[in-house]
């Protein structure tokens, strides 16, 4: 299952070996494929031409043509979502203010201190969480501000563990 955005609405998407599904509704179109890239869609005697125009695969965007008017749908899987659930959607920003923790846990162990410079991808702290070490990069550079952990505290999701 996904989602696709399309002009501000929010659509739910799932896919399965002999039906498509919008929002939970059983897409019932008439749709003939043209080429590979178009198709021709009737709905309640509406009829619809779409082209598929351009893909950016790393942002999981199409722009696609839908009666001479270009549109942008874009698209996120149930590992985007997690990330949207988890509160780590900012992570590839490379202007860092502060790192919150993903999910409830406890910090087992501090790689920074208060003045510390770090780079994208080093390791700034080791959170238990599910009796699961999971470890909490940098999502960019930058110098640590504070820190507002420490060792065997425990910590609520969202909370902010270092400030930059």
């Amino acid at each position: 299952m996904f989602s696709a955005t399309l002009n501000n609405k929010t659509f739910s998407v799932e896919k399965t070996d002999k039906s498509l599904k919008v929002n939970d509704q059983i897409l019932d179109w008439d749709i003939q494929w043209i080429s590979d890239r178009k198709i021709h869609l009737i709905k309640d005697g509406c009829s619809l031409d779409a082209e598929l125009v351009g893909i950016d695969k790393t942002e999981k965007k199409l722009q696609i043509k839908l009666n001479n008017k270009i549109s942008e749908i874009q698209l996120k899987d149930r590992f985007d979502r997690l990330l949207e659930e988890l509160g780590m959607t900012d992570l590839n920003q490379s202007n860092i203010q502060d790192i919150k923790a993903p999910m409830p846990g406890l910090i087992l162990d501090l790689k920074v201190a208060p003045g510390d410079e770090v780079k994208k991808g080093d390791v700034v702290l080791i959170l238990e969480a599910m009796k699961m070490e999971n470890i909490i990069k940098a999502p960019g550079d930058g110098v640590v501000k504070e820190v507002k952990v420490s060792l065997k505290q425990s910590v609520e999701k969202n909370q902010v563990m270092i400030t930059f």
